[in-house]
Protein backbone atom coordinates (compact mmCIF):
# COMPACT_ATOMS: atom_id res chain seq x y z
CA UNK A 1 0.00 0.00 0.00
CA UNK A 2 1.27 3.50 -0.49
CA UNK A 3 1.59 6.07 2.10
CA UNK A 4 1.86 9.77 2.14
CA UNK A 5 3.11 11.68 5.22
CA UNK A 6 2.55 15.52 4.90
CA UNK A 7 3.18 18.10 7.50
CA UNK A 8 2.64 21.89 7.04
CA UNK A 9 6.35 22.22 6.17
CA UNK A 10 6.88 19.41 3.66
CA UNK A 11 5.87 16.01 2.71
CA UNK A 12 8.14 14.10 4.91
CA UNK A 13 7.47 10.94 3.39
CA UNK A 14 6.21 8.91 0.29
CA UNK A 15 6.27 5.19 -0.61
CA UNK A 16 5.65 1.76 -0.57
CA UNK A 17 4.99 0.31 3.00
CA UNK A 18 3.44 -2.79 4.57
CA UNK A 19 1.81 -0.99 7.62
CA UNK A 20 0.85 1.68 9.77
CA UNK A 21 -0.10 1.59 13.40
CA UNK A 22 -1.46 5.63 14.32
CA UNK A 23 -2.32 7.13 17.19
CA UNK A 24 -5.94 7.36 16.80
CA UNK A 25 -8.27 9.55 19.34
CA UNK A 26 -10.17 6.74 20.25
CA UNK A 27 -7.00 4.39 20.53
CA UNK A 28 -4.34 3.09 18.82
CA UNK A 29 -5.40 1.13 15.16
CA UNK A 30 -3.18 -0.53 12.44
CA UNK A 31 -3.63 -0.60 9.07
CA UNK A 32 -2.57 -3.50 6.47
CA UNK A 33 -2.77 -3.79 2.37
CA UNK A 34 -6.85 -3.83 1.36
CA UNK A 35 -7.99 -2.38 5.06
CA UNK A 36 -11.38 -0.34 5.04
CA UNK A 37 -12.13 2.82 3.82
CA UNK A 38 -11.38 5.07 7.17
CA UNK A 39 -11.06 8.35 8.23
CA UNK A 40 -9.56 9.40 11.80
CA UNK A 41 -8.41 11.98 13.82
CA UNK A 42 -5.21 11.88 15.33
CA UNK A 43 -4.11 12.09 19.29
CA UNK A 44 -0.13 12.77 20.19
CA UNK A 45 1.73 9.33 19.51
CA UNK A 46 4.02 7.91 17.44
CA UNK A 47 3.15 6.69 13.58
CA UNK A 48 4.53 3.37 13.43
CA UNK A 49 5.82 2.18 9.77
CA UNK A 50 6.80 -1.01 8.93
CA UNK A 51 8.20 -2.12 5.36
CA UNK A 52 11.54 -0.85 3.56
CA UNK A 53 11.14 3.11 4.41
CA UNK A 54 13.95 5.74 2.36
CA UNK A 55 13.90 8.58 4.02
CA UNK A 56 14.96 11.88 2.39
CA UNK A 57 18.04 13.37 4.30
CA UNK A 58 16.38 16.91 4.67
CA UNK A 59 13.42 14.94 6.99
CA UNK A 60 15.58 12.03 8.43
CA UNK A 61 15.91 13.67 11.72
CA UNK A 62 12.33 13.44 12.19
CA UNK A 63 12.25 9.64 12.19
CA UNK A 64 13.53 7.20 14.51
CA UNK A 65 14.55 3.55 14.41
CA UNK A 66 12.41 0.86 15.23
CA UNK A 67 12.85 -2.65 15.88
CA UNK A 68 12.27 -5.28 12.86
CA UNK A 69 12.34 -3.17 9.59
CA UNK A 70 10.03 -0.56 11.81
CA UNK A 71 10.41 3.40 10.88
CA UNK A 72 8.90 5.88 14.07
CA UNK A 73 7.66 9.51 13.55
CA UNK A 74 6.77 11.25 16.87
CA UNK A 75 3.25 13.49 16.19
CA UNK A 76 1.64 15.85 18.03
CA UNK A 77 -1.96 15.53 16.18
CA UNK A 78 -2.80 14.96 13.12
CA UNK A 79 -6.14 13.29 9.78
CA UNK A 80 -5.76 10.19 8.08
CA UNK A 81 -7.50 9.40 5.41
CA UNK A 82 -7.09 5.64 4.08
CA UNK A 83 -8.60 4.73 0.55
CA UNK A 84 -8.19 1.87 -1.91
CA UNK A 85 -4.60 0.86 -0.11
CA UNK A 86 -3.40 4.77 -0.06
CA UNK A 87 -3.12 6.37 2.86
CA UNK A 88 -2.68 9.81 3.42
CA UNK A 89 -1.31 11.48 6.82
CA UNK A 90 -1.62 15.07 7.80
CA UNK A 91 0.61 15.95 10.71
CA UNK A 92 1.28 18.70 12.97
Amino acid sequence: MYLEIVSPEATLFSGEVTSVAVPGVNGNFEMLNNHAPIISLLKEGFVKISGNVELDEAVKSKFAKGEKNTTILNINSGTLEMKDNRIIILVD
